[in-house]
């Protein structure tokens, strides 16, 4: 069967602009197709994102009991020595396992303040003085808070480790932290 062709010169105008509209139309569908697939190529298959920064072991640390001199508990840590990293700390994180902790070592003892902001899971903050006796601790500081976490006296260590762990542990002030970094 053969086309006919329209008959003037509007008709033959009418027609070629449907025909490029229908054009337009099908470039479009196909560039969405197109751009579809490639979205779907570029996401991993077969493992999750990670969320926030990861821990990274550097050393080992130990709760010492102040009454009979034994390890409590040991964990391993990630440690924050300069300022940068001390500020940032655990900011963004989303989990750390009951074995894992953060010790900050400062530039000198003195009185101490953290907050949590940007702190996703609640944490112990164990606050140690140069001699490596537990100050104090608090307990539990809650995510995303801005209240000041302080240090009873001056503090040249800190330890952070997950809400929790030194009711569960019993670790108390007095009691003593020893620590080793990792080569």
């Amino acid at each position: 069967m053969a086309r006919r062709k329209p008959k003037n010169r509007a008709q033959r105008r009418q027609a070629e602009r449907q025909r490029r509209s229908s054009l337009k139309w099908i470039v479009i569908a196909l560039a969405i197709a197109l751009a579809g697939g490639l979205i779907y190529l570029a996401i991993p298959k077969g493992k999750k994102p990670t969320m926030g920064p990861q821990f990274t072991k550097q050393g080992e640390l130990q709760f010492i009991s102040q009454e009979s001199g034994d390890v409590i508990r040991a964990i391993d840590i990630e440690v924050k020595k300069e300022e940068l990293d001390r500020s940032t700390g655990m900011m963004w994180r989303r989990s750390m396992e009951e074995n894992q902790g953060m010790l900050f070592i400062m530039d000198r003892p003195e009185p101490q303040s953290f907050w949590m902001r940007n702190t996703y899971i609640p944490l112990d903050i164990i606050f140690v003085d140069e001699n490596f006796r537990i100050l104090n601790i608090r307990a539990n500081a809650q995510p995303g808070s801005l209240q000041s976490q302080s240090s009873v006296g001056d503090a040249l260590y800190v330890v952070e480790v997950i809400g929790g762990f030194c009711a569960q542990y019993g670790i108390e002030a007095d009691d003593e932290i020893r620590y080793q970094l990792s080569n």
